[in-house]
């Protein structure tokens, strides 16, 4: 059958007492932050009035909390996929995070976790590096952490203890 005699589908509608456990639900599974919750109260196809009345009950509850999320999402970008202070910043903020929010997650890095984390990032990263010149291969090896979201200063001093013998070359 050719897709333009398909019709888009149609979402299903909830009540707002049928949009209740599933949200609930949706919560528990895993850390929400209030902007996706909304969005997806929204896609229920409830009102603005219903999808707050509806969040109100779950930050009662314990269900939704935005600070609790930032921690966590903190916590685990850094932690599992290495990211540095700048790009864990800039996703809370893309997710609608308060300014609040995102120093409380912030505070769950460790500072010495965090410089050894962006040592071993930039040590495997060397590893792999082909490029034989020193000086294009520092730009590479910096471009990388930057991309990761580090701050130049950081990484100033990591590749020095990194490269060590190797700058002099």
């Amino acid at each position: 059958m050719p897709l333009d005699d398909q019709a888009p589908r149609k979402r299903k509608t909830y009540t707002p007492g049928e949009a209740l456990p599933k949200i609930a639900a949706y919560c528990a599974y895993q850390e929400r932050n209030s902007k996706e919750v909304e969005d997806k109260l929204r896609s229920y196809g409830l009102d603005e009035d219903e999808a707050g009345e509806i969040m109100i009950r779950l930050v009662r509850e314990k269900l939704l909390d935005d600070e609790r999320y930032a921690r966590s999402f903190t916590r685990g970008k850094h932690r599992l996929k290495k990211w540095g202070r700048r790009r864990i910043r800039m996703e809370l903020k893309q997710r609608g995070l308060s300014e609040f929010c995102i120093k409380a997650g912030l505070s769950e890095i460790d500072g010495d976790e965090y410089y050894q984390n962006l040592k071993e990032l930039l040590e495997r990263k060397n590893a792999l590096e082909k490029e034989p010149h020193p000086y294009k291969r520092r730009q590479k090896l910096m471009a990388y952490a930057t991309q990761k979201g580090y701050e130049s200063e950081f990484i100033q001093d990591a590749l020095g203890e990194v490269l060590g013998g190797e700058a002099e070359a």
